[in-house]
């Protein structure tokens, strides 16, 4: 009767808890981090073994390459051959390792990532210094294991005679773990070795002054020395690798970006193609063609710029977005003492030289017990050779061959070892010759018994072999280091003129809101009245702005909106445009009552703000510059005192103007001018200072800078009368006072200054705009200087055109009304 089976019932957690331990365990040891001692996974280790046990060595010819696949995997590695294929192909190429362990004859695949051939189709065998991986594996310097089914034994590491794990570095992804490390140059880490071992106690910067840092195949410029020392120190640390460029003139003043090597692991064809796209997507105006030149002499990347343009902001550029210079980050965990950790520079050395000295030690151990053994049989064919006559008797005397050695040991003292060797010794071997041959091989047996002897008993002779055996192979396997070494990370600075066309278009503000820019062509192509705009509508701003250039709009409520040129809506000419509240999600009834243009934002200037209850300030540029959330949220300029006050004006003053006089006018007719130097200069978010001494039902209806030559001031009341004055007529006094009248008051009816601007002398036209959208057109010179206290010419009528609201200098553009006479 079969015996029933029997079912026990688990908790699923404590069996995943069990389980998934058990796996992590299993990948973590035996397949995705490498052995701090040989710097190889599992799958790398059999695949170097197997082929080394098949005779696949650099000096014989090459072989199919899914032979050894089948080898390693029948013996020693039960996954798929893919996988196996996968890192037999990566030890291939010399785009990935500094130092290929594995020669492949075809398709190995390519840094524009090609896939390998099949490996039906490859071969493959072990490279050069592969040998020195493999080297003494035969001389039980290493432990061994049964495979997966029992049938051969593998080591579970190689001797390694070359320090891989830094000089190839590793990359893979396991269970809660990752390692990433760098390929480094084999002379330097062997000049670190040597160093160590002589000075143990070596700090890392005398460690660093061998190893400068990683050294990878396909070369580059490694910046951040920091970040070096830190992953040196800690396991940890980030460098930025750059792809090395040089710029060539040519023709027609015409220059080209050479790439000749890229950074590591990037896939050439895709970074060509990011470049490209660049160009296609006109992310930046330069960039005429790029090429991928590479051939069988290197790696070529050509960059055709456009003339004129700025070939060094163009490379820059292409550092900071594309594959052209990307971050690597060091995390170097390998398997130390069967369990993962993360590894300093240091320790990885030490643990190298100590693992080095168990191997030579475990060689010169079999070495001694191979001499020492040879040196026995060479003892007893000397004695038997000195009686030769009687051991030929007596073998002659014997029944069969071991009745032969037994006599011998018996009658002659021969130990079994001896006897056996010299009933097998042939006939020719009996002559002078030959005895003094052995005389010889004695002599030298007894010399390397000696030096064996002499390196396990001395460990200061044991590491002068090691030394020995690094130099040799440093200068048998040397190489010129590729990657260069930068001390700092460049801060790249990219220039608006590269990522922003040059182009002049014509930008346009409508009083009600609505914003647009336009091209030229466009703009000439359309009547100027013919700009989209509503019926009651009119421009506030027209004006012909680079892409480059950027615009800060003012709005009564104290708020700034900042748009670089290149982001405002292209549209039509005839298109309305976009309303300034869908942009930055201010109030709709907010108005722009200042627009001021700049070509960039290292400005030095101040703005001077004035609000209509009486507050003025001024504000330094750099305290307006846009935020990271510009493009959704206005910028608070100025803190209003209350609900019904407003911002009237803002100026702005460069820093050359800083003897620039204010002039303020209030509702009432009142005007104060003073120096600007007396308006201080505070933050953003800030109310600012008394202007001038307002009364109850008063307020400011203007502020505006006085210039010196700026002699004349133009005035318009709210019923309908114009008026120039002097500006001499208005005395300079200080700020905060009430003020001086500049209309004479009538008891009939009441008299409101609207708004007044500050006029040149070559001006010839200002307009005047009414309540009821209407705009006029007034022409200075038919208009007399008056006296202070005046009260003007009338020039349009009220109540059939509306209350005059503002002054402003000539924009050419909107409904006219007719001048009176």
């Amino acid at each position: 009767m079969p015996k029933k089976a029997t079912i026990k019932e688990l908790a699923l957690a404590t069996v995943m808890d069990e389980r998934f331990s058990r796996y992590s365990k299993s990948i973590i040891q035996e397949r995705a981090l490498p052995d701090i001692r040989d710097g190889l996974k599992p799958v790398q280790r059999r695949i170097l073994y197997s082929m080394n046990k098949d005779g696949n060595t650099y000096e014989k010819g090459f072989r199919k390459a899914a032979k050894s696949v089948g080898n390693v995997m029948g013996n020693f590695h039960p996954h798929g051959d893919s996988s196996i294929y996968e890192a037999m192909v990566r030890m291939s190429q010399a785009w990935k390792l500094r130092a290929p362990l594995i020669d492949m004859h075809g398709n190995n695949g390519s840094m524009d990532g090609d896939p390998p051939a099949a490996m039906r189709y490859t071969e493959a065998r072990l490279s050069k210094i592969s040998n020195e991986m493999l080297r003494d594996i035969d001389k039980e310097t290493v432990d061994w294991v049964l495979n997966f089914d029992d049938t051969e034994k593998e080591p579970t590491v190689l001797p390694a005679r070359i320090p891989n794990l830094l000089i190839n570095g590793a990359t893979g992804i396991s269970a809660g773990y990752a390692t990433e490390i760098p390929p480094h140059n084999l002379s330097e880490v062997v000049g670190a070795l040597i160093h160590l071992q002589k000075h143990p106690d070596a700090s890392l910067e005398e460690l660093m002054n061998f190893i400068k840092g990683p050294d990878f195949p396909t070369g580059g410029i490694i910046q951040g020395l920091d970040g070096i020392k830190q992953a040196y120190q800690t396991g940890r640390g980030r460098i930025m690798i750059r792809s090395r460029s040089t710029i060539k003139k040519l023709r027609s003043s015409k220059e080209e970006i050479r790439i000749t090597e890229i950074p590591y692991e990037v896939n050439k064809s895709q970074l060509v193609k990011q470049i490209d796209e660049i160009r296609l997507n006109k992310e930046i105006d330069g960039i005429a063609e790029v090429r991928d030149d590479s051939d069988r002499s290197g790696l070529l990347i050509s960059i055709e710029i456009k003339r004129n343009a700025d070939t060094h902001g163009i490379l820059n550029y292409l550092y900071k977005n594309t594959d052209l210079q990307v971050s690597y980050n060091f995390n170097v965990v390998a398997i130390k003492e069967r369990r993962p950790q993360r590894l300093s520079l240091k320790s990885i050395l030490t643990a190298y030289l100590d693992y080095q000295r168990t191997i030579i030690t475990n060689r010169t151990n079999f070495d001694l017990r191979q001499a020492q053994a040879r040196q026995h049989i060479v003892t007893g064919l000397i004695k038997a050779l000195s009686i030769l006559d009687q051991v030929i008797a007596t073998i002659r005397a014997s029944a069969n061959r071991t009745n032969a050695r037994d006599n011998l040991v018996k009658e002659y003292q021969f130990t079994e070892q001896q006897a056996d060797a010299i009933v097998a010794l042939q006939l020719y071997r009996l002559t002078n010759t030959d005895v003094t041959k052995l005389q010889a091989e004695h002599e030298q047996l007894t010399s390397k018994i000696t030096e064996y002897n002499s390196i396990l008993a001395d460990s200061a002779k044991l590491d002068q072999v090691l030394r020995q055996e690094l130099t040799a192979i440093a200068a048998e396997f040397k190489s010129p280091r590729r990657s260069t070494i930068e001390a700092e990370i460049e801060d790249l600075q990219i220039s608006k003129h590269v990522t922003i066309p040059s182009e002049n278009v014509m930008v346009l503000l409508s009083h009600d809101g609505y914003f647009k820019r336009s091209s030229l062509r466009s703009f000439k192509a359309s009547d100027v009245a013919d700009n989209g705009l509503k019926q009651d509508d009119y421009p506030v701003f027209i004006g012909q702005l680079n892409t480059q250039d950027i615009v800060y709009l003012f709005t009564d409520r104290g708020n700034l909106i900042y748009r670089p040129v290149n982001e405002i809506d292209d549209l039509k000419w005839k298109d309305t445009g976009s309303h300034i509240s869908q942009l930055t999600g201010i109030d709709s009834q907010e108005k722009v009552i200042a627009v001021h243009t700049f070509q960039s934002l290292k400005q030095s200037g101040k703005f001077l703000i004035a609000s209509r209850a009486g507050h003025i300030k001024q504000v330094q540029f750099d305290k307006l510059l846009p935020t990271r959330t510009y493009k959704t949220r206005a910028t608070s300029y100025l803190k209003l005192s209350s609900p019904t006050d407003a911002v009237v004006s803002v100026a702005y003053v460069s820093s050359t103007q800083a003897e620039l006089q204010v002039l303020l006018v209030s509702q009432q007719g009142l005007a104060l001018r003073y120096p600007l130097s007396l308006v201080s200069t505070t933050g953003a978010k800030a109310g600012g200072v008394q202007s001038m001494k307002l009364a109850a039902d008063d307020r400011v209806v203007n502020c505006q800078l006085v210039d010196p030559n700026n002699s004349e001031v133009a005035v318009i009341f709210q019923d309908g009368s114009f008026k120039k004055l002097s500006i001499s007529d208005i005395p300079v006094t200080t700020r905060g006072r009430k003020g001086i009248k500049i209309l004479h008051e009538l008891k009939s009816r009441r008299i409101l200054v609207a708004d007044f601007l500050m006029i040149q002398e070559a001006e010839q036209l200002i307009q005047v705009r009414t309540d009821h959208d209407q705009q006029l057109d007034l022409v200075l010179n038919k208009y007399h200087v008056g006296t202070r206290t005046s009260n003007g010419t009338k020039v349009l009528d009220p109540k059939t055109v509306g209350v005059p609201v503002r002054l402003t200098h000539l924009l050419g553009t909107g409904p006219t009304i007719a001048e009176k006479s």
